[in-house]
């Protein structure tokens, strides 16, 4: 099972979830409070979540590791593609 049929299981069940208690459809008589709380709830995971995802892109870019030779190495490798393309005639 793939990571996004897992994500949409688990939406999945969390949706019928939340609309079962929502709606009433299981009989249960929740108190006002839980009510009130149980209407915005979708709302609410969705800002969470978008708050973790900017968290750990923040994180990710912040500890992000420089690749020094990579750099000096991509850095050859254009500095000979200019001198050939120089010794076939374009101009920079």
């Amino acid at each position: 099972m793939t990571k996004l049929a897992q994500w949409l299981w688990g939406l999945a069940l969390l949706g019928c979830t939340w609309a079962a208690l929502a709606t009433g459809a299981l009989g249960l008589e929740l108190p006002s409070a839980c009510r009130e709380v149980l209407w915005p709830l979708p709302a609410y995971l969705l800002v969470s979540a978008g708050c973790y995802a900017l968290g750990t892109v923040g994180y990710r870019v912040a500890t992000f590791h420089d690749c020094e030779d990579a750099a000096r190495e991509l850095q050859s490798q254009i500095q000979e593609a200019r001198a050939d393309l120089a010794r076939r005639g374009m101009r920079f």
